[in-house]
């Protein structure tokens, strides 16, 4: 966590996405956070979202995992979008022993209508926060997708995704890793797929989409979203100039 993250006591890889360069522009500050799970947020923590003024919050968690560790957020005036990204098990990607490129990769080609409705809930009543269990994978695909779009820079895209790395508390990836260890032993991408969030990975994601689609925003476009939404996007998070106004009608749904 650096000193312009949110401190939101109880909660992992919590991080707000403003101030990010695009074009002439940067992130809107205030507008997209992103962050692991809510399970374990401490009252001060709940607090803490209330003030920095979340209306929206996309969780993009599979229905056993929502189960197992539901959000303390119940007594907040938000609501909840539930997008679950992954078509299968969180596990299978471990027992299918898959490199993150690999998931990502079908993360894209198999839920691309999910993330255009995460996309889509971001717009629908900012400021929204985008989680699942860590805020690695699911939250770094969907974010990355939603700020490339935007026409943040490249490297700002890739630099943010790769920040997860750091933030992720060194007892929890040991533990972690021990843990699927013991049921994966032969496994060879376990610690890659478990803690890890290489820049050229999703690099190498972003540039996949340009070859398929000819851009993030093409992504996005193919699978659902509309060219005037793909111009909201911007409109929301990135502004121009020196200045940050208060976002346009935030809270209007485009079309």
């Amino acid at each position: 966590m650096t000193a312009g993250d949110p401190h939101v006591p109880g909660s992992v890889n919590f991080r707000d996405t403003g101030g990010l360069p695009a074009g002439r522009g940067r992130t809107r500050s205030g507008v997209l956070f992103r962050s692991g799970n809510l399970a374990q947020l401490h009252d001060d923590g709940v607090a803490a979202i209330e003030r920095l003024g979340i209306r929206t919050i996309v969780d993009l968690r599979a229905d056993d995992e929502v189960a197992h560790a539901p959000s303390r957020v119940e007594s907040l005036p938000v609501a909840t979008a539930h997008v679950p990204l992954f078509l299968g098990s969180v596990t299978s990607f471990f027992t299918q022993d898959m490199s993150l490129s690999d998931m990502y990769r079908s993360l894209a080609e198999e839920s691309g209508a999910q993330i255009v409705s995460a996309i889509r809930a971001i717009l629908d009543d900012p400021p929204a926060l985008v989680h699942c269990t860590v805020g690695k994978d699911r939250t770094g695909v969907t974010v990355a997708v939603a700020l490339a779009a935007a026409g943040v820079d490249r490297d700002a895209v890739i630099a943010d995704y790769a920040r997860t790395e750091g933030l992720l508390p060194e007892w929890r990836n040991r533990d972690l890793v021990a843990r699927l260890k013991q049921w994966h032993p032969e496994a060879v991408h376990l610690e890659e797929l478990a803690t890890r969030s290489p820049a050229p990975v999703m690099r190498a994601f972003l540039d996949d989409l340009d070859a398929r689609h000819g851009s993030p925003a093409g992504f996005l476009v193919a699978h659902g979203f509309t060219e005037d939404e793909v111009r909201r996007l911007r409109e929301v998070l990135v502004y121009e100039g020196s200045d940050a106004p208060e976002i346009a009608s935030a809270s209007s749904n485009p079309g």
